[in-house]
């Protein structure tokens, strides 16, 4: 059984580095709170290794990993409080060994990857850095029907992440030497790799933002639309968690796109109040796509429900 003093540990990493999905964490009932905080602490203790050691050599980064790999799949012993809990969550929730490995791979490409040419490149990473997230916590949910809900945990899963590189951009390039925004939508916009570096919001800038915003809000869509697959008592989690992150596109927007003078953030009150707001439309309606449309910073107008299934997902019954 996972320990006490291990949850401590583990929600006290969630607290340091995600306040975000903290905030939505705290929603979710018992059963699932707790093995989210073992999940979260995981995924930050991988990314540790990459982005916290910068004064290790790639050899021991990936040594590293390699043996976090062995330990989080449980084939080697651990002493780690974060790692000896993951293992524990992983074997009782089901989670699958195939989306562990490829969410340490990506961590893996991490180590000498900075830049990406396309999109479809970028999608190719988030499907184990983000993806593999929300599959995993489809796992420790228990969805009855996971195959079905899939689709639209991995799109919320590079929703999310996609959020972050857009709120990101001056800490990655200036902390990490990343540049998430695609090559190519870079490229059709007339941005260059120095404008980053110097972190001057050009019009063309501020031009390749927009369509990464618009991009990120199709996944948001696609994402909510399957909160209806989860338990009852964890949808309006999920669902809060989602008008959270969205709600740093309203920031972006007001910033004029520009995310290097003024990184967004979602402070305590703004957040309080989007909780108190979606509560109270939850209330009304417990239709998650209903809600978020009321609620949150993505805008519909362009697309109505139906339309923003994954293609493949069978409708609700």
């Amino acid at each position: 059984m996972v320990t006490d003093r291990q949850l401590r540990r583990s929600k006290a990493i969630q607290q340091r580095t995600g306040r975000t999905f903290h905030f939505a964490t705290r929603l979710l009932p018992k059963r699932i709170r707790q093995p989210t905080y073992v999940l979260y602490a995981f995924f930050r203790v991988a990314d540790e290794v990459v982005d916290g050691a910068t004064d290790a050599p790639p050899e021991e980064q990936r040594e590293r990993l390699e043996r976090l790999r062995a330990e989080a799949l449980g084939r080697k012993e651990t002493d780690d409080e974060v790692l000896a809990a993951f293992q524990e969550v992983s074997e009782e929730r089901g989670i699958p060994d195939e989306e562990i490995e490829i969410f340490i791979d990506a961590m893996l490409s991490d180590i000498e990857k900075s830049r990406w040419e396309s999109y479809d490149e970028l999608e190719e990473y988030m499907r184990g850095s983000a993806a593999a997230v929300g599959v995993m916590m489809q796992a420790v949910m228990s969805v009855e029907d996971p195959e079905r809900a899939k689709p639209h945990a991995v799109a919320l899963g590079e929703a999310f992440q996609l959020t972050n590189f857009l709120r990101d951009v001056r800490e990655d390039i200036e902390d990490h030497d990343r540049i998430y925004l695609p090559g190519d939508t870079r490229d059709r916009h007339g941005v260059t790799e120095a404008d980053v570096r110097r972190c001057n919001p050009t019009d063309g800038f501020r031009a390749a933002m927009a369509d990464e915003l618009r991009r990120a809000e199709r996944k948001y869509r696609e994402g909510v639309a399957g909160i209806e697959y989860l338990p009852e008592d964890c949808q309006f989690a999920v669902l809060y968690a989602a008008v959270l992150y969205a709600e740093h596109h309203r920031l972006v927007r007001a910033l004029d796109y520009d995310v290097f003078s003024s990184p967004p953030e979602v402070g305590a009150f703004r957040a309080a109040w989007l909780w108190a707001k979606t509560r109270w439309y939850w209330r009304k309606s417990r239709d998650p796509v209903t809600v978020f449309r009321a609620v949150s910073a993505i805008p519909y107008a362009e697309s109505g429900r139906a339309n923003h299934r994954p293609e493949g997902t069978p409708q609700a019954d």
